[in-house]
């Protein structure tokens, strides 16, 4: 249910214009597919007002005299100044006024060089900006030529095409014109919006060579760059260099360095630049606050977001509320949730309601997940699937099977079709349930999923004909998403385990070996053999262990040689809410069983052997192996 904010990058921030004044239009310029080029004319192009028009040579006098002269209304200064007027296109006067009109010295071969960038910075077809590119270079002697190339490198940024803005720039070094700092600007920034951040700091580090010095735009924007590249050493060095020198920051930039301290583990300093945004007036955009977000997630603090002053919408709350459950903050999300129930604009809606029934199922407290299905219906509304599943879940962790049933029901009546994930979450109760309250929740499942309803059946029964059980999960694997199918592995092999059936237990995790569901389990080499069991759940993990090592067992028998070392990896996490992880349970275990595995010390979640031990435990102890 965690919402992902998103806003589209910035490009680099600065385009150096060669239109030293602004440019206004009508009608905006269109060039339409030039066929023959020879015969381009800019009279239909181009607009027919162009004020203020700036690159090398003025606007001819006569261009300028002719409103003074003409128009009507300039003779009368009391009136208020048309800016254009109309006229009969038949009337002789217009004739005249065609031939001292701004648009008459742009046919032929009068094509001034603020016209040529006119027509390029208007374009956005980067193969026909090419064309026109080549066709006003042929036409024009331009006193600077880099000024051609670069507008036609703004074209094949906007339309995100790196491979042409490379081979232009190749053009230039044969055509000896010499790159200048808008050049790099553009083809960095041009890296930038194509999301090749490793292309832009190659830019970068050439300009030296063509004796460019980088603005402080394109160094700020370079720290973006760097960071996307990985070379986070660079990025900081640049962000301290930034703040000394008082660059100026795009929010993209702000957004990089929050990732780079998230992924180092540094938070405080996410919240530090985050602060530093702000004073330098940096408005947050939906990036910045999803990265932030994202790494105040990770470090289970999402509530410091609040305490920084962050402006909360509905929307921001409730992805608060999601990182809470993602990081299994009961308490924390219970304050959250209160501090948008008293802001006075932000009022809960479906999904809040949906992100704190699931916290507090998953943590178990029923009555606290029970008050706030009473408050989405006092509000009108009915629960959905994703309440409903969680709803189950929190009865299922509280041995309340009457209640798992009566929500089963609930979900019938609304005329609401069980998911997959629904009934993954039914299997998951059914591992909690005490064995002589297994038989109301066969029932549900067998409504919800006839094919799981069977598998189910198969295992309680104490015999099976053989080959029966394989036969009908592997059609029930057929039919389920591909998401769920670890899951239903996992539930259907702790509930093998919870009802001592071994042998099916072994059959199944057979089976999904067969099927590669679990994949990964074992590696082997010369030197090392490795079982990783993290993916497990504990009844699936412990039923690997028992294969893996009656198969080390057997390789001592039959005098196969063994590695120097030997290790098994049980992950070092634990439930976000629950104290006990895989690895826990394994060193007790591990304990009673006399193995000769133990945790090492430097790598969590690591039991590692020897040789030596495995080969004396193993002759010592065969029974316990065959445990």
């Amino acid at each position: 249910m965690a919402f992902h904010l998103c806003s589209s990058p910035s490009s680099l921030g600065h385009d150096r214009h060669y239109l030293h004044n602004s440019v206004s239009f009508l009608q905006k310029p269109t060039v339409r597919s030039f066929g023959n080029l020879n015969s381009l004319s800019l009279h239909s192009r181009i607009s027919p007002r162009i004020a203020q028009v700036s690159l090398q040579d003025p606007i001819p006098q006569e261009s300028q005299k002719l409103d003074a002269s003409n128009a009507p209304d300039s003779q009368d200064p009391g009136r208020k100044t048309k800016s254009y007027i109309w006229v009969n296109p038949r009337s002789p006067r217009a004739s005249k006024l065609r031939q001292h009109s701004y648009d008459a010295r742009c046919l032929g071969d009068r094509i001034l060089e603020q016209d040529a960038v006119i027509v390029l910075n208007n374009m956005s077809n980067p193969e026909t900006a090419l064309l026109a590119f080549g066709f006003l270079r042929k036409r024009l002697k331009p006193s600077r030529e880099v000024i051609l190339y670069n507008v036609t490198l703004k074209v094949f940024r906007k339309s995100r095409d790196f491979d042409r803005a490379e081979k232009l720039f190749d053009e230039m070094l044969e055509t000896r014109v010499k790159p200048d700092n808008v050049t790099f600007s553009t083809i960095i920034s041009c890296a930038r919006v194509c999301s090749m951040p490793n292309k832009a700091v190659e830019w970068f580090e050439k300009m030296p060579e063509f004796g460019c010095r980088p603005d402080d735009v394109t160094y700020s924007a370079m720290i973006d760059a760097y960071g996307r590249a990985g070379n986070v050493d660079m990025a900081l060095s640049l962000y301290d260099r930034a703040r000394t020198e008082k660059w100026r920051i795009d929010p993209v930039t702000f957004s990089t360095l929050i990732r780079i301290y998230g992924m180092s583990g540094n938070f405080d300093g996410c919240l530090n630049v985050y602060e530093e945004m702000k004073a330098l007036g940096v408005k947050p955009n939906l990036v910045i606050y999803n990265t932030l977000l994202d790494s105040m997630g990770r470090a289970k603090r999402p509530w410091e977001i609040k305490e920084r002053g962050l402006e909360l919408s509905v929307v921001l709350y409730n992805t608060l509320l999601a990182m809470c459950d993602d990081v299994g903050c009961t308490e924390e999300a219970a304050e959250i949730f209160e501090d948008m129930k008293s802001s006075g604009n932000c009022m809960p809606d479906s999904w809040t309601f949906s992100s704190m029934i699931t916290i507090y199922s998953c943590s178990g407290k029923v009555s606290e997940a029970e008050a706030m299905l009473n408050a989405i219906l006092e509000a009108g509304c009915e629960p959905n699937i994703f309440v409903l599943t969680s709803l189950i879940q929190c009865y299922g962790k509280a041995n309340r099977t009457d209640d798992v049933v009566k929500t089963f029901d609930r979900l019938l009546e609304l005329d609401i079709t069980p998911d997959d994930r629904f009934c993954g979450c039914m299997l998951n109760v059914m591992t909690q349930t005490p064995k002589e309250e297994l038989g109301k929740l066969i029932d549900c499942i067998d409504k919800a999923n006839p094919k799981l309803g069977i598998v189910v059946k198969l295992l309680l029964e104490e015999q099976n004909e053989e080959g029966t059980l394989r036969k009908e999960a592997s059609e029930l694997f057929d039919s389920v998403n591909v998401d769920v199918e670890k899951a239903y592995c996992n539930c259907l092999i702790d509930l093998c385990v919870n009802l001592d059936m071994l042998e099916k237990a072994c059959e199944l995790f057979d089976l999904w070996l067969t099927l590669e569901v679990y994949t990964d389990i074992q590696s082997k080499s010369p030197t090392q053999w490795y079982l990783y069991l993290k993916s497990l759940s504990l009844g699936a993990a412990l039923n690997a262990l028992q294969i893996w090592m009656n198969d080390l067992s057997k390789a001592v028998e039959s005098g196969e040689e063994l590695p120097a070392v030997l290790g098994i990896n049980t992950g070092h996490g634990k439930h976000k809410y629950s104290d006990k992880g895989l690895a826990s349970v394994f060193e007790s275990h591990l304990k009673e069983l006399n193995a000769p595995f133990h945790e090492a010390p430097d790598k969590i979640g690591w039991f590692l052997t020897t040789k030596v031990a495995t080969t004396s435990w193993s002759r010592r102890s065969p029974e316990l192996v065959a445990a």
